[in-house]
C-alpha cells in the first residue's frame, strides 16, 4: 500500500505536468493525495467501464490518459454523464489521476510508443516542446526501408490492430519519413509537410484536414483516435510496476473499446 502522493510524484517523473498544453488539465481531479492506494487500473478514458472494473477489480485508483474533467464544473449532478461518474468514484472510494498532452509530449510516453508500435528509427519531436530542449507534441522519423502507401498503410493496420483506415493519398511518393501524433492531431498537418514527411498518421482527421494535406504532397493516414492512443496504457501500467515495485498491484484496462465501428 502506498499513498496516493507517492503515485503522483512518480507521474510527475514519467509524464512531467510542465509538458502539458495550457488548455488541457491533467493530474488529481478526483480524490486526494492522503488516500491510501493498494491497487491501480490504467485506462485510457474514465468510461462508465472503467469505473465498473476498477469496482469490480477493488482498485482504489484510476490513472487515465484522458481527463474525466476538462474544464470547470458548476454542479455535480447525477443526470449528467460527468456528474454521474464523479459521485459514483466518490460513493466507491476511487480516486482518478489524468495525464493527459503531457503523456502525449514525454519520452516514452504516447508518441513515442507509437513510433516504436510503426518500427520507427531515428525518431524526433515534431512540434517544438513547451519548455527548451524538452519534447513536444508528435514524432517523426524514419522506416528502415520504403514502401509504398499501401504496404505502409498495411503495416499500420496490422501494428495497431485495427480492420480500416482512412488514407488521403497525395500522388505517388514513396514512404520513408514518418510522422505521427496519437490522437487527434489533424492541426500538425502543414508542420508534417514542412518537415519533409511523406506520411502523417493521426487520428480524427476532417474533410478538409485531408484537401489540405493533398496540396502540401503529403500522404495521411487516419488510424482513429483511440487505436493511435490505446497502446500507451499497457506500457504506462508497465512503468508504473517497474517505478512502484510490489507496494501496489497495477492492472491494465480490458473492457473499453473505439467507439466507432464499420459496417
Amino acid at each position: 500500500m502506498v499513498k496516493c502522493q507517492e503515485i503522483m510524484q512518480t507521474m510527475e517523473r514519467i509524464a512531467p505536468r510542465r509538458l502539458a498544453e495550457e488548455w488541457d488539465n491533467p493530474g488529481l481531479l478526483v480524490g486526494s493525495p492522503a488516500d491510501d492506494v493498494r491497487k491501480i487500473l490504467v485506462a485510457l478514458d474514465v468510461r462508465e467501464e472503467t469505473i465498473e472494473q476498477a469496482i469490480e477489480d477493488g482498485c482504489d485508483l484510476i490513472v487515465a490518459h484522458h481527463p474525466l474533467i476538462f474544464r470547470a464544473i458548476k454542479a455535480v449532478r447525477t443526470d449528467d454523464a460527468t456528474g454521474r461518474k464523479i459521485a459514483r468514484l466518490i460513493k466507491a472510494g476511487v480516486a482518478v489521476f489524468a495525464a493527459h498532452t503531457n503523456l502525449d509530449s514525454a519520452a516514452g510516453g504516447v508518441n513515442d510508443v507509437l513510433a516504436e508500435r510503426l518500427g520507427l528509427s531515428d525518431v524526433a519531436p515534431l512540434a517544438e516542446g513547451t519548455a527548451d530542449g524538452e519534447p513536444g507534441l508528435g514524432r517523426i522519423g524514419f522506416l528502415s526501408a520504403a514502401l509504398s502507401l499501401e504496404e505502409f498503410a498495411a503495416l499500420v493496420k496490422k501494428s495497431l490492430g485495427v480492420s480500416s483506415l482512412r488514407v488521403v493519398r497525395s500522388g505517388d511518393r514513396a514512404v520513408r519519413r514518418v510522422a505521427l501524433c496519437g490522437g487527434s492531431g489533424a492541426e500538425f498537418i502543414g508542420k508534417a509537410a514542412a518537415k519533409g514527411a511523406d506520411v502523417y498518421v493521426t487520428g480524427d482527421v476532417r474533410y478538409h484536414d485531408g484537401e489540405r494535406a493533398a496540396a502540401l504532397g503529403v500522404h495521411v493516414i487516419d488510424a482513429g483516435h483511440f487505436a493511435t492512443e490505446q497502446p500507451i496504457v499497457a506500457r504506462l501500467a508497465a512503468r508504473l510496476r517497474k517505478e512502484l515495485g510490489a507496494g501496489v498491484e497495477i492492472i491494465a484496462e480490458t473492457k473499453s473499446s473505439d467507439f466507432f465501428r464499420v459496417y
